[in-house]
């Protein structure tokens, strides 16, 4: 099983690839919400006051995990650039030049 949060801190290496491959491309996309579904099972790490863990549960988990133990989420994420300082600088743009009127 790997963190909920390490499986999104891998979508955005991806988006951020995919970025950086449209650069100087005629057509790129901007990128809209992606939606990330996932079993997870829900943990307490260090007994009744350590921080609550999401672990996602994969498709062939071995049966160990019964059906009581996990939940389905989805997450909607919305990819935006930022600049050098962390701030908004627009949409995500995947490939291609933007285009007016394009959002």
């Amino acid at each position: 099983m790997i963190e909920l949060s390490e499986m999104i801190r891998e979508l955005r290496r991806e988006l951020t690839s995919a970025m950086a491959d449209g650069e100087g491309r005629a057509l790129r996309f901007e990128a809209g919400p992606v939606e990330v579904e996932a079993a997870v099972e829900v943990g307490r790490e260090g007994g009744g006051s350590g921080r609550v863990r999401f672990w996602v549960v994969e498709a062939g988990a071995e049966g160990r995990l019964t059906r009581a133990a996990t939940q389905r989420i989805t997450v909607t994420l919305q990819p935006v650039r930022t600049d050098e300082d962390g701030r908004p600088a627009g949409p995500a743009l995947i490939a291609g030049d933007e285009a007016d009127g394009e959002r």
